[in-house]
Formats: C-alpha cells, structure tokens, sequence
C-alpha cells in the first residue's frame, strides 16, 4: 500500500504563552491523541506523548526556550495513543495502577486487520469512522516500515496519585485521579487559571467507556467531579479545547445514556 510523506509528521499549535498543542493529524482519529507541552520558569511539561511513529523528543526541544531545563514526560494513562514515545524522555510520570504497563506494554499494530474485532467495532459503535486499511494515512518518512511499528517500554521514573501537585516553579497545578476510561488515568487542575487538563476523561468527541479497564461507575464518578470544578476551559486528550457550557452538555449527555442522575 502506497501512502504519501508527511513532513513534518507533528502539527505543533500555540495555545497560550506557556502552552502548546501537539497532534498527529495523520494518525486515524481514534488514535490521534493530543499533547500538550506546558512550559514553566524552572521546568517543562510534557502530557502524553503520541503514537510514537516519529521522534517527538526534537519536536518538542524545538518548542522549548530553553530545551536545558528540566522536562517531565507525564502519561495521563497507558493507551497506546498516549504513551508512544515516553522512552524518549528521561522523567517519566504515571498513576501506580499503570506503572506496569508503561513499563512493559502490551504489542500493539498499525495494521487494522491486527486490532481485535470487538475493538474495533466498539469503536465505531462510540461514533467513530471505520478504522483505515493502517492507523495513519501518510508515512514520516520515506522507507518507514509499518509493520515494525512497536512500543517501547519506558519504566517510571516516578508516579503520581491524587491531590499530588506537579510544579514548574512559576505554574503549579494538581493532579486528579481520573478513572473509568482506564484504571489509573490522571488529569491536571490549573486553578489559577481554570484550566483542566482532561485526558480521555472529557474531550469533545465520542468518549471510550466499555472496553477492558473501563468502568461506567468510575467514569460516572469522574465526570460528576470535573462538572463540579469551576472550569473555564478544558484541554482533552482529543479534539478542539472548550468551555463550561460544553463540558456540562457532555457531562449530562453521558449521565443520562447511563441512566445516572
């Protein structure tokens, strides 16, 4: 199968003066995950690092102003889309429910045919497109081996639970134990500014809440405490950031088709 080059693979997008979106618009959206690179006086931080089909550690030096500082690679949670490149990181952030699967994860393909049926089809039964003949629709390079396409086991270098509080000096924010789409998924709470690094607790797109690790009760628990918090714009693991209004239209669309109050 014939795909053309995409160069560069990274589609970087300044969102504020500390923060940076970095995507991958060439992966299928299921898969596509966002990145976010916040930047801070005496350290940077990295959330979620892609599929890792092409080096991002140049990328997001390239975004630094000082790429000498300090960076900490934080996983939100294990998933393939969200822990690809995390070996090219020297600190490296997870839940302890996830740990082990950072560290060893589980093989993973670029060829649909690879992934199981059932997941496939939970996939699109959530709203998603069909899954493309690959994960993406573009190469990174000339000569880029699909079928090599692997995970690389990235060990914690540390881990992180609820109420813990990751600072870069000048910008603190709070970690929150987020499960129901995975067991240990973590987001961050900046509530200086109101802004919620929601992983794939809350994004704007089909959540992914009936696979394995996946609890409806956990998840109903997790949105009930995002609805709570006085958001003021949410950065989700997937598509456009949004604001309050969306992120209660999201939280009472799920509650009800689960018959939660």
């Amino acid at each position: 199968m014939k795909l053309p080059i995409a160069d560069p693979w990274y589609r970087t997008k300044s969102l504020d003066a500390r923060t940076w979106l970095i995507t991958e618009p060439h992966v299928h959206p299921i898969f596509s995950a966002n990145m976010h690179l916040v930047l801070g006086r005496d350290a940077d931080l990295l959330i979620d690092s892609g599929m890792g089909i092409a080096p991002l550690r140049p990328v997001v030096d390239g975004l630094r102003p000082d790429p000498g500082k300090p960076l900490t690679c934080l996983s939100t949670h294990t998933h393939v889309d969200h822990i690809g490149a995390a070996h090219e990181f020297d600190i490296r952030l997870v839940h302890p429910l996830e740990a082990e699967e950072l560290a060893n994860p589980e093989p993973y393909s670029l060829n649909s045919s690879d992934i199981p049926e059932r997941l496939a089809a939970m996939f699109v039964d959530a709203g998603y497109e069909e899954l493309w003949p690959y994960l993406v629709d573009a190469l990174p390079c000339e000569g880029y081996d699909l079928d090599a396409y692997t995970l690389k086991g990235a060990p914690a270098t540390g881990t992180v639970e609820d109420g813990d509080v990751i600072d870069l000096g000048d910008w603190q924010a709070e970690v929150l134990h987020l499960p129901g789409h995975s067991p240990g998924q973590v987001g961050l709470w900046h509530g200086e500014s109101g802004t919620l690094f929601g992983a794939d607790a809350i994004y704007d797109g089909p959540l992914i809440y009936d696979g394995a690790g996946m609890s409806i009760a956990d998840y109903a628990t997790t949105l009930k405490r995002i609805r709570a918090l006085p958001v003021r714009i949410v950065h989700g693991g997937h598509d456009p950031a949004f604001g309050p209004q969306r992120l209660n239209e999201i939280v009472t669309d799920y509650l009800t088709r689960w018959g939660i109050d």
